[in-house]
């Protein structure tokens, strides 16, 4: 299921496809379409480097690794668009400190629920031309 460029898929089917589990290859294909570091994408959703080898191995997520990564991937949707495609600035930006983040990286406040919404009303703010 390729839920970041499908618009028609509803929240009920996306909600099914999370309580299953995606497929550990969506998570390889994030990777590859952000052009995402492994290490940095499953530290992103809380995924331990032995973690991600058993997932690997077992070719599927757990429900609460689906949905950060379903919430990661959303951000990173968002912060690419913001860039207007551009893979290069959009990491740049999510590893760079940013002041409106309290000096943080966009990346490093996305490890918890409460900073990944933080990113995005930065984003928000930013797409509207307010510069924090």
């Amino acid at each position: 299921m390729d839920f970041l460029t499908d618009k028609n898929i509803g929240t009920m089917e996306l909600i099914e496809s999370i309580e299953k589990g995606l497929s550990f290859s969506t998570f390889e294909r994030i990777v590859k379409d952000y052009h995402f570091g492994i290490q940095d994408l499953a530290t992103a959703i809380g995924i331990s480097q032995r973690t991600l080898t058993r997932r690997k191995a077992e070719k599927k997520l757990t429900i609460s690794e689906s949905d950060r990564l379903v919430s990661v991937a959303r951000l990173l949707s968002q912060a690419s668009e913001l860039f207007e495609n551009d893979k290069e600035k959009t990491l740049h930006w999510l590893n760079s400190s940013n002041r409106g983040l309290g000096g943080r990286t966009p990346l490093q406040m996305a490890q918890t629920e409460t900073g990944l919404r933080e990113v995005e009303n930065l984003i928000g703010r930013l797409e509207n031309g307010v510069f924090s």
